[in-house]
């Protein structure tokens, strides 16, 4: 969501709109460089730290800075806003998780308050915003809003085209993977896969984005797998380019998802992919990735051992990802954006 938002903005400031943009950030934010965002940032006075109190501020507060403001439309980018505002209000709402797969969620406490501050939410909006058709399809079906007022706009990478990729034509050494250790994600299952897979072709595992004693590293172990699997906490963006650099393949193995950023921005630098075969990764991907079943260990292993012995697929796969990246962009994103914040203001 902070990509999300951040791109979004540091694009429309390069597009001469007629729109004055005030942004209202988080207390931690505050203290953050916010020079990305095309106009002046004042401070919510509510914390992002604490889920209840950034929810509060997201469903009560924006409305409440909205009048004080005299703002003519409000833009929430992180799935909830004001659950009462006579000011049009435009949210992005990312993915349907809490409804379509609750028992994957790390707090299945939170199911029945998200689910009641989401409605809440949608019952205000004039316009709703998701990234892909599967999320659109969820969001009819649960917040039964109205497919008049939703609008899908895909998200597009970040990470700088051209970049150089070790990818083409190396043996198949390293499968790279992204993300925190929430249970959709499915990275218990990747690993778990790898012992599946002949030695003799086995390639590197590298993880990133665990906080704290990662969950995966059990499993790791029971496997005997050390010498294979590298777990890493987050990275810098120095990091991850050299990741990128090195990488035969980016795997995200998620049993659900509202999106694939990672996907995207491993195309534009020419890293092949492999994804989970669900239809929101099948929007991403296309005809440009190499699919597996998220629930069979030996699907996933499968995909891995053309990874490591199919380096002309690789080549395939690096071109195809390279040019279905021309499909995502952040000036048709903020472009479709600025529609749905006209189509808003014609129903004050």
């Amino acid at each position: 969501m902070e990509t999300y938002a951040r791109e979004l903005y540091r694009q429309l400031g390069t597009m001469g709109t007629d729109y004055e943009f005030v942004g209202l950030a988080s207390t931690e934010l505050m203290t953050k460089d916010h020079s990305w965002f095309p106009g002046e940032v004042v401070s919510s006075g509510y914390s992002g730290e604490n889920r209840f109190v950034w929810a509060f501020g997201e469903l009560v507060g924006v409305g409440r800075a909205a009048k004080r403001l005299k703002a003519d439309l409000i833009h929430s980018p992180a799935t909830l806003g004001p659950m009462r505002s006579p000011v049009p209000t435009v949210v992005t709402m990312h993915d349907m998780l809490y409804w379509s797969h609750p028992e994957l969620m790390a707090t299945p406490f939170y199911t029945v308050p998200v689910r009641l501050m989401e409605k809440l939410a949608a019952r205000n909006a004039a316009r709703i915003l998701t990234d892909s058709e599967s999320s659109a399809s969820e969001i009819r079906k649960y917040l039964k809003f109205d497919a008049a007022r939703l609008d899908v706009v895909p998200l597009a990478g970040t990470v700088r085209p051209g970049a150089p990729s070790g990818s083409e034509g190396r043996r198949g050494d390293l499968v790279l993977a992204l993300g925190n250790r929430l249970p959709h994600k499915n990275f218990a299952g990747l690993v778990r896969a790898m012992a599946l897979v002949p030695e003799a072709v086995r390639p590197q595992l590298v993880v990133t984005g665990s906080r704290g004693d990662d969950p995966l590293r059990p499993i790791v172990e029971e496997l005997g797998l050390e010498q294979w699997v590298d777990l890493r906490s987050w990275v810098s963006a120095e990091e991850l380019e050299e990741l990128y650099a090195t990488a035969t393949v980016m795997a995200m193995p998620s049993f659900c998802d509202g999106f694939c950023l990672p996907a995207l921005e491993a195309m534009l630098v020419g890293l092949p992919v492999m994804l989970s075969d669900i239809p929101v990764y099948r929007e991403v991907g296309g005809d440009a990735a190499l699919y597996f079943e998220p629930t069979s260990g030996q699907s996933i292993a499968d995909a891995i051992v053309r990874v490591a012995t199919e380096p002309e697929l690789m080549r395939e796969l690096a071109a195809a990802g390279r040019e279905r990246t021309a499909l995502f962009t952040w000036e048709r994103v903020a472009d479709e954006t600025l529609t749905a914040f006209s189509r808003a203001l014609e129903r004050r």
